[in-house]
């Protein structure tokens, strides 16, 4: 008996990229349920693909699975403030083993990826530089040593995905983003690790205060709906 065709990447892969669009853009609603086989009969594929597509969204931490679909994170406000106590205590030592163990090769894909974020943000490209922020992140963790550090980091993946959805939606906070991947590339390309972890802790409380005033808003818009 003949197994079935593996799904195609590229297929996969397109569905993939065209949710986590819809997702960086606030087009999914926090209630709304993804499933494998309305995902496939949109795009016009067999289930597999559609599946594979949402399976590695949920692992990349932008959806989360439940027994009737895939949804958004439900990460609450309190866990969220919590990571970010975590994120305080690992990310400066995180960064610093960054600055000694980044190649050459991973600094200069680093530099491309933030000259993309730049030329993002001055296209006022929302979904373009929201992929290139999450790839600088990504791609200067997976080179620390440590690697259970590397994987405690890349557990709470899906708290930073619901901080940066939330504080994306403000273009105010774009520069304020870029230029804080830009100061921690500059300490990695200096190989000084001690400004590494100043310049990611620094980073990380310019995260929480940027969370702080989304939420704040979200609050207050909440409260004058049930006014209305």
């Amino acid at each position: 008996m003949t197994s079935a065709p593996a799904p195609s990447p590229s297929t996969s892969m397109q569905i993939h990229d065209v949710l986590m669009g819809r997702i960086q853009k606030g087009d999914i609603a926090p209630q709304e349920r993804l499933v494998d086989t309305a995902v496939a009969a949109e795009f016009g594929v067999s289930r597999m693909p559609a599946r594979d597509a949402l399976m590695r969204l949920a692992h990349e931490g932008y959806l989360e699975q439940t027994t009737k679909g895939f949804v958004l994170p439900r990460i609450d406000h309190r866990e969220i403030l919590e990571i970010f106590d975590l994120r305080r205590l690992l990310e400066p030592r995180a960064a610093a083993l960054a600055a000694q163990d980044l190649s050459e090769e991973e600094l200069a894909d680093l530099d491309k990826v933030l000259k993309s974020a730049r030329s993002a943000m001055a296209d006022k490209d929302q979904e373009k530089l929201f992929r290139a922020c999450e790839i600088f992140r990504n791609g200067w963790i997976s080179a620390v040593s440590n690697s259970s550090l590397r994987k405690t980091l890349q557990r709470y993946m899906t708290q930073v995905q619901a901080v940066r959805m939330m504080t994306f939606a403000d273009p105010a906070n774009h520069p304020v983003i870029v230029e804080g991947n830009t100061r921690l590339f500059e300490a990695f390309r200096s190989r000084d690790a001690v400004a590494a972890s100043d310049r990611i802790l620094r980073f990380v409380f310019d995260g929480e205060a940027a969370y702080l005033a989304a939420h704040e808003n979200l609050q207050a818009e909440k409260s004058a709906r049930k006014v209305g």
